[in-house]
């Protein structure tokens, strides 16, 4: 039997031309560090490419080659242009200097009133917040199929995901981050990320910068910035939460591979009752210390307590 299986998922929902480019150049060494002596790996994209678990290096240096961009939820610019971080502090935060600077923004491209201006942020924030919604279902679900998958698996079980992260910032996708990490834990899968970014900048290209006032161009620039910090938390959270290693801020992805591939030295399922917890589905935040020095924890960062049973019959 294997000592333990692998599986490399792609993110190709939200990698970029270049980010997928310079992963498919060191496609040898992601292999090489994936796939050791009695392993088993696998190659996977959330779009449906898969090499099947194989010891066969050549088979997943193969469909990592063929690994192509879908761009079936990807941000397109338009008039107004509002992207899911910011159709979010709209439509959910209720903020309303976004939504100003918003209806400024569409003054400016569509040359119209400023009724006909708030019309349209309220259309295209609301569409731009359901497309980024289903973005977020389809790639934690898929994740979590993976996840599901292997649970079923003997030894030691390790997903690496390489993505240049995506947005999760709803109250949904959060409970989804949660029920993720659940299963995670109870089928003793080591989930580890990779940044496909690299060292990444914020700074907005000039086709990307407000066409309204100064105030509306630096508030673009700060949300662009956010949303870029704000997308690697995922990762970050999956790969604490399950003892695995997140590689970000670095250009070398070669060492980064490396690091990824090692599982924690110990692993321990902790319970906790939920007794006297109120099924309200709030989150409860959680902290985990040993009174042990010179060791690394990770561990999730808190749980979402039960949402209440659904009422029969409307009642």
């Amino acid at each position: 039997m294997p000592k333990r299986f692998t599986v490399i998922v792609f993110d190709d929902m939200h990698l970029s031309t270049g980010d997928l480019m310079q992963l498919q150049k060191i496609a040898p060494e992601i292999v090489a560090g994936s796939l050791r002596d009695s392993d088993l790996a696998a190659v996977v994209s959330i779009s449906g490419n898969s090499s099947g678990l194989t010891r066969d290096p050549s088979k997943l240096q193969d469909v990592i080659m063929k690994i192509s961009l879908h761009n079936l939820y990807r941000h397109t610019r338009e008039c107004p242009n509002i992207e899911y971080y910011e159709a979010d502090r709209i439509q959910n935060k209720h903020d309303l200097m976004a939504t100003d600077i918003a209806i400024d923004n569409a003054m400016a491209c569509c040359d119209c009133s400023r009724e006909t201006a708030r019309t349209l942020v309220d259309e295209t924030s609301r569409r731009e917040l359901q497309i980024g919604d289903q973005d977020v279902r389809v790639t934690l679900g898929f994740i979590g199929e993976v996840v599901r998958k292997m649970g079923a698996m003997p030894g030691q079980r390790l997903l690496v995901l390489i993505s240049p992260g995506f947005l999760t910032i709803s109250a949904d996708a959060a409970a989804e981050k949660s029920q993720l990490l659940d299963m995670a834990a109870q089928s003793n899968v080591t989930i580890s990320a990779v940044d496909a970014r690299g060292l990444y900048t914020t700074v907005l290209d000039a086709g990307e910068r407000s066409a309204g006032s100064a105030l509306a161009e630096r508030t673009t620039s700060q949300n662009h910035a956010a949303s870029s910090a704000l997308s690697e938390d995922v990762m970050a959270e999956l790969a604490d939460g399950t003892g695995g290693t997140f590689f970000h801020n670095s250009n070398d992805l070669q060492a980064g591979f490396q690091a990824l591939t090692a599982v924690p030295e110990y692993v321990y399922l902790l319970e906790l009752s939920l007794q006297n917890v109120k099924q309200d589905g709030s989150y409860h935040p959680l902290k985990v210390k040993v009174d042990k020095g010179g060791l690394t924890l990770k561990a999730r960062l808190g749980y979402f307590a039960p949402k209440p049973p659904k009422p029969k019959n409307g009642k």
